[in-house]
């Protein structure tokens, strides 16, 4: 990705393909060597990557890639927040973005895009865990979009040497609570 700043109007989101995995596997192994915000140590490979897409798609979830100048430059997805059946309605955010692309608003469209496309099922609770204080950028963007943090579980990470925090924060979908969704 060039040093140049992408223009929104450039930006293509769409939904992430197989032959996609190999740059979302790049972006990804980045935080996870680098950032606090994956509590991966070891970059999964770009199979695994692979696999993890086909799970989020076979569940009929959103897995969505931003690409700018023909190149991926982010992605995002919706996962099942937990697997007992009770939760089949709430699912939880990652957003990952290209390192040269922070701070120019492709997490905010990514994200944006994210929710709208899980407001279109069955979903009433979208959850962010954003783990270690060191990512302001990602607790802005969950805070822009309407999340609102519902609790913290300190020191629960462990990586490069420190505890890491991890923050939860919440977001209703569609009509959240004060809807049935089964009718």
């Amino acid at each position: 990705m060039s040093a140049a700043q992408p223009s929104l109007s450039l930006l293509f989101i769409r939904d992430a393909q197989p032959a996609d995995m190999a740059a979302v596997q790049a972006i990804y192994a980045h935080h996870v060597l680098h950032g606090s915000a994956s509590f991966e140590e070891v970059p999964p490979d770009v199979a695994e990557m692979s696999q993890r897409h086909a799970a989020v798609v076979s569940r009929g979830l959103p897995f969505l890639v931003a690409e700018w100048e023909q190149q991926v430059v982010g992605y995002c997805y919706a996962s099942l927040y937990r697997p007992r059946p009770a939760y089949r309605y709430a699912v939880e955010d990652s957003v990952y973005l290209h390192t040269d692309a922070r701070g120019r608003g492709l997490g905010t469209a990514l994200l944006t895009e994210l929710i709208r496309r899980c407001e279109l099922g069955p979903w009433r609770q979208m959850i962010a865990v954003v783990a270690g204080s060191g990512e302001p950028a990602s607790m802005a963007l969950h805070q822009r979009l309407g999340f609102v943090q519902v609790g913290t579980l300190n020191a629960v990470g462990y990586k490069f040497g420190r505890w890491i925090d991890t923050a939860f924060l919440q977001r209703p979908l569609n009509s959240g609570q004060h809807s049935d969704p089964e009718q």
